[in-house]
């Protein structure tokens, strides 16, 4: 086994320091030599920007006084925002705490309005998901679905942005940038292998020597659960309202199966086998992967080439001229050089493109088509900017919370057995992974993260995931969902009495992947009047992927009489949910959805 030396510790910060310093002369000499005596200011976002006018700002968040209760102030636009202390470790309720940063859509009804319902309860995914994150940017659309009558709350869960502690291993943003940029992300050779697994010993290593005063031990799925019952308490209710995606599963299971009599209404949406999550296996999420490939395919042949750009007459037609395109790009990669990024469109990347994709077909699909097709062209820009990210930039001044992205590691990491440290063990798993699908080794490095992680305590929940919950629960699976197959939701509903699997028959990573009206409506229902659909219940969707120009006016037609027989409320869930599948963003997270 590789044992890394341990460098004194000031030593290996130096190192780290003169690393950065001379890399910033490398790459821009003269924004050092040629610059003001005194730091420039770094661009500030528009958000920060509206913090220093007296508005809210990232900034704002540590100028608000935490609180026992839930002291609610207006924050973002339309959004109000509260700090609550909880415990630190809830088997020690007066010693250390922690403070979890909240943020809500206040209900379009008074609360002391018959029509009031309460707050729900959102959880985004990841691990290391942002619920603050997904309520500023869908807590709209979430109330379009629900109705006024509810509060459309969540949360930065403890270790993650905004919430304390801080999951960090880096002293500075550079630090974390110089380090995260590296390595490989599609694990196709035993050199790429290694390479990963060793970079894990490093950040293991890291890990350790950042659990100042030995708080990582308390960012853990079991504690978020108990944070959630804190939150509703603070509420002033007994009982949660809560709608979980993908990671979000993990937790609501979790919920659950520890409070199970605390139970007014829960969904989990593109659920996980939570057995698999805490054995920190994570070998059973890719059953359905290439269904949701095969979708792109299928609706590219029915679309047309008038439609899909990447169109050829059948639909393996298609796949072997994608496959010829990967082998071409692993032997060859292009260089791309944008407006705001450069780097190689290289086999890594296309996979990495490709797998991305599969999360939101709707949104995604007809970038990729279009990327594919200007690729056989030799333009590269397309494919390469679907993952494109800004350039890292410099600045004076402390670590922006908004770049702290360990939370999931650690969340991930501590919830799950011990994973064995060894290249040996490392590469077992990576064959067999291999095995299960063309996409393993994509997914691999969701494991071989924790193959390192420092020796801490397992004595938080990790199950048995059952319960008679005091109202039945309501699962949500994709018939082609690429990490949560649709078997773990039917898995899952065997341990929790009178639940309901829900099946929506479609492609993409969770309900709202695709436009189903079906789907939102019964999940409203059951918020609402707290109603399940019947067992085997299928619900379809309202769109193709790629609108079938070929068709013509016979399309168009049939699309505006379908419309046309929508009710308010449909066609008002209809445009919410549209409003997600087709936006396009990348995930946060192996379990994370892209918001």
């Amino acid at each position: 086994m590789f044992t890394k030396p341990r460098p004194p510790i000031p030593w290996l910060r130096l190192l780290v320091a003169i690393v950065i310093f001379a890399l910033i002369i490398y790459i821009d000499p003269d924004s050092f030599f040629h610059r003001a005596p005194e730091c420039a200011a770094p661009a500030l976002s528009a958000d920060v920007n509206a913090a220093e006018d007296g508005l809210w700002g990232e900034s704002s968040w540590d100028k608000t006084p935490p609180s026992h209760k839930l002291n609610w102030v207006d924050c973002y636009p339309g959004r109000q925002c509260a700090r609550l202390i909880t415990p630190l470790n809830y088997s020690e309720p007066q010693g250390d705490i922690a403070i979890i940063a909240l943020i809500r859509k206040p209900a379009g009804v008074p609360p002391n309005s018959e029509d009031y319902r309460g707050p729900v309860l959102f959880n985004p995914g990841g691990p290391g998901g942002s619920g603050v994150d997904m309520v500023l940017g869908r807590g709209d659309t979430f109330a379009d679905i629900l109705g006024p009558q509810f509060d459309i709350v969540s949360f930065d869960p403890r270790g993650v942005k905004r919430s304390t502690p801080k999951a960090s291993f880096f002293s500075t943003s550079a630090e974390r940038a110089l380090w995260g940029d590296q390595g490989p992300r599609v694990i196709n050779s035993s050199s790429a292998l290694t390479e990963r697994w060793a970079r894990a010993k490093i950040e293991g290593q890291l890990a350790k020597e950042n659990d100042k005063n030995d708080y990582l031990r308390h960012i853990n799925t079991d504690q978020t659960a108990r944070d959630m019952l804190h939150i509703v308490r603070a509420h002033g209710r007994e009982k949660i309202l809560y709608w979980g995606f993908s990671y979000g599963s993990i937790l609501g299971a979790t919920f659950a199966s520890m409070f199970p009599d605390k139970i007014e209404r829960l969904i989990i949406d593109g659920v996980a086998d939570a057995e698999n999550y805490f054995a920190t296996l994570w070998s059973n999420n890719l059953r359905d992967t290439d269904k949701t490939l095969q979708s792109f395919f299928d609706s590219c042949s029915k679309a047309g080439p008038d439609a899909c750009p990447f169109y050829a007459p059948t639909p393996s037609e298609i796949a072997n001229n994608l496959t010829s395109i990967i082998n071409a790009i692993y032997k060859t990669p292009i260089p791309v050089y944008t407006s705001t990024s450069y780097g190689l469109l290289d086999y890594n990347r296309l996979k990495s493109t490709l797998f991305t994709a599969l999360y939101k077909p709707y949104a995604a699909f007809p970038l990729l088509a279009q990327g594919l097709a200007d690729l056989v062209h030799g333009n590269a820009t397309g494919l390469y900017t679907m993952l494109e990210q800004p350039l890292f930039k410099c600045a004076c001044t402390p670590q922006n919370i908004l770049d702290m992205d360990e939370g999931g590691t650690v969340i991930r990491c501590n919830d799950g057995k011990k994973v064995p440290g060894s290249l040996e063990a490392t590469r077992e798993h990576y064959e067999f992974m291999k095995g299960q699908s063309q996409w393993g080794e994509n997914w691999v490095l969701t494991r071989i993260g924790c193959s390192a992680w420092p020796d801490l305590p397992k004595t938080h929940f990790q199950g048995p995931f059952v319960g008679n919950t005091s109202h039945p629960i309501l699962l949500i699976g994709n018939t082609a969902d690429p990490v949560t197959p649709l078997w773990a939701a039917k898995k899952m509903s065997r341990g929790f009495k009178s639940s309901i699997v829900l099946t929506q028959d479609s492609p993409g990573h969770c309900s709202l992947a695709a436009p189903s009206v079906c789907t939102q409506k019964y999940i409203r229902e059951y918020f609402v009047n707290g109603t399940l659909p019947k067992e085997g219940t299928v619900c379809t969707v309202d769109e193709d992927i790629f609108p079938s120009s070929s068709l013509g006016g016979a399309y168009v037609d049939d699309t505006q009489a379908r419309l046309s027989e929508m009710g308010e409320l449909d066609y008002s869930l209809l445009q919410a949910v549209k409003s997600v599948s087709s936006s396009y963003d990348v995930p946060v997270g192996p379990l994370g959805v892209p918001w």
